[in-house]
């Protein structure tokens, strides 16, 4: 029985899910972005973030917990002086999972999984817009201007159309 065990077994033993999620972690960690299976995506997603955040503090015992489970110097150099600078002010959610369709030989549903700060393509989605004002709500606030510019428009096109018909 699996009373209280959460996370995806994905089919595998233990050491090949354990080698599985190392490399995969690594690979993401060097391309910033990699296309797999959306239930490798998901589990890959749980077993990175919290080395996110733990890259967060830079030393040497984080470091060390870093590399006991991802196996690579690279990776944590990298994990630890080019990804965590970047995302030092996030509180979470380090991690984007896009799914991307259906793979044509298996129909395996596929999935991107990416770092959320490493994507040049996408806007960027700050807690603030383009002024530096917060949005708080959409209760009202744009609807009243844009009304006066909807009656202004009537209002001129009703003078012009007086005009007309006084000529």
């Amino acid at each position: 029985m699996r009373h209280g065990k959460k996370f995806n077994h994905l089919k595998r033993k233990v050491g090949h899910r354990k080698a599985l999620l190392k490399n995969m972690s690594g690979s993401l960690i060097e391309h910033k972005r990699i296309f797999t299976t959306l239930a490798k995506a998901k589990a890959l997603r749980l077993h990175l973030e919290p080395l996110v955040t733990k890259s967060k503090t830079n030393t040497t015992h984080s470091r060390r917990v870093v590399f006991s489970y991802l196996n690579s110097k690279d990776a944590v150099k990298e994990l630890f002086e080019i990804i965590s600078p970047k995302i030092a002010n996030r509180p979470g959610g380090y991690l984007r999972i896009i799914k991307m369709g259906f793979r044509q030989s298996d129909s395996a549903e596929m999935a991107m999984i990416e770092f959320v700060d490493f994507n040049e393509v996408l806007p960027k989605t700050g807690t603030g817009s383009a002024d530096g004002k917060k949005r708080r709500s959409r209760r009202g606030g744009k609807k009243k201007a844009a009304a006066t510019v909807v009656a202004g428009a009537t209002a001129a096109k009703a003078t012009a159309s007086n005009k007309d018909e006084e000529e």
